[in-house]
């Protein structure tokens, strides 16, 4: 149980149960603002070490990763961009996209560029200095797994730095760094499930 950021795959994008009414009217306002209709995810199943599949708990309490987003010159634009969202996509705009339609933890839709959230998820990563031995495409849960094992134990030791000293408000910001990266890299949507 809990809260799991997940890329989305081609069957939830064109289920009309699942994400379809938020992605008809994405196209619409997308198409409004001059920009190019959110590309449809790819159809491709979980195939380990892939890079094919994204998913994280959040399960860390996230008070230090707000407090640290809230530290930034534009600490109320770095929450928003990086906190303020339930549908990730890889669209370049700017600002924020309100849809009509109700998700899992709210009665809106909010639809933010995953180019925003890389650039503002990039600052965190630099000002932290997280450790280049962070999984770059660790499958599934392969984030939590290298945070809650020995292997960011042994980081800390080779390269340590603000990052070490707050596991909680790292792992934020590498979730969300991984997640943006993920959503262009893959040409597919994000969202919380």
């Amino acid at each position: 149980m809990g809260t799991y950021l997940c890329c989305v795959d081609a069957g939830d994008w064109s289920d009309e149960d699942i994400l379809r009414p938020a992605a008809r009217l994405l196209d619409g306002e997308l198409v409004g603002r001059g920009l190019p209709p959110c590309p449809p995810p790819p159809a491709s199943g979980f195939a380990p070490g892939a890079g094919t599949s994204f998913e994280e708990k959040m399960y860390r309490p996230m008070r230090s990763f707000e407090a640290l987003c809230r530290s930034r010159p534009d600490g109320d634009g770095c929450c928003e961009v990086l906190l303020g969202w339930d549908l990730l996509i890889p669209v370049d705009f700017e600002g924020a996209v309100t849809l009509p339609v109700s998700g899992p933890y709210s009665e809106t839709t909010t639809v933010h560029s995953a180019y925003r959230v890389l650039a503002t998820a990039q600052r965190l990563a630099a000002g932290l200095a997280l450790p280049p031995q962070l999984p770059r495409d660790g499958g599934n849960l392969g984030l939590c797994v290298w945070f809650d094992g020995p292997a960011a134990a042994r980081a800390a030791v080779t390269h340590p730095g603000a990052w070490a000293e707050d596991l909680d408000a790292a792992f934020y910001t590498a979730l969300y760094l991984r997640a943006a990266e993920h959503s262009i890299r893959r040409r597919c949507p994000m969202h919380y499930v």
